[in-house]
């Protein structure tokens, strides 16, 4: 069994009429490579740490190479990605490879 992925972004929306454009297209290009939403903004607070995202969203993938077939994705890249070109004043993604769950 394969581990899960997880797509990590922190963002800050400075146009968020342009982004909600990003945010109608992205789910459907998600759901093509059987990723899901876990996080998507909601309410956070930073416990430890320096860190102070102004928007945090999660995305899981069956596998890291799921992940990263969304990613690359020809419609992705050319169709959905360029619908939040400049709506935000940063927007920072990490892939991380899950733990795979045991068997039993």
């Amino acid at each position: 069994m394969s581990a899960p992925a997880y797509l990590i972004v922190e963002m800050h929306v400075t146009d968020m009429q342009q982004y909600a454009q990003y945010m109608a297209a992205a789910p459907a290009a998600v759901k093509a490579y059987g990723g899901e939403y876990l996080v998507r903004g909601g309410r956070h607070e930073s416990l430890e740490g320096d860190w102070q995202p102004h928007r945090v969203a999660v995305l899981r993938f069956p596998s890291y190479e799921q992940a990263k077939a969304f990613y690359e994705d020809s419609d992705y890249v050319s169709r959905v990605k360029p619908k939040r070109a400049g709506a935000t004043d940063y927007f920072n993604m990490v892939l991380v490879e899950g733990v795979a769950t045991p068997v039993g």
